[in-house]
């Protein structure tokens, strides 16, 4: 499955950026896709996930700022980020899975996740 992510930039602190990534055949797949980005200490963390059936986690530092959805007729997840803060500078990666486990659970692991995309760069400066 190649993901493709779209994307990123730079903008200053207290803006605004969306990161769609396109997965094929996400409509079908019953699949639960996540965006992800290295943080101090770790490989990577997890930033927000979803299910096949729209209901989101996040993780407590995006929480209220970050709102990940899905458009299913383009197989289409998009991650909003508003509120953006220098601490979030980071590449963000779309990766899916094909779930046992809850979404929560997966969020916590992510080095768990089937398929990544590319990454994308975005940078907040204060």
């Amino acid at each position: 499955v190649q993901l493709v992510e779209f994307g990123g930039g730079s903008v200053q602190s207290g803006g605004s950026l969306r990161l769609p990534c396109v997965v094929p055949g996400y409509t079908y797949s019953g699949s639960y896709v996540a965006r992800l980005r290295p943080a101090p200490g770790k490989e990577r963390e997890g930033v927000a996930i979803i299910t096949y059936d729209s209901t989101a986690t996040y993780a407590a530092s995006v929480k209220g700022r970050f709102t990940i959805s899905q458009d299913n007729a383009k197989s289409t997840l998009s991650l909003q980020m508003n509120s953006l803060k220098p601490e979030d500078t980071a590449m963000y990666y779309c990766a899916t899975k094909t779930p046992t486990y809850s979404a929560d659970w997966y969020l916590a692991r992510p080095w768990s996740f089937d398929y990544w995309g590319q990454g994308t760069q975005v940078t907040v400066s204060s």
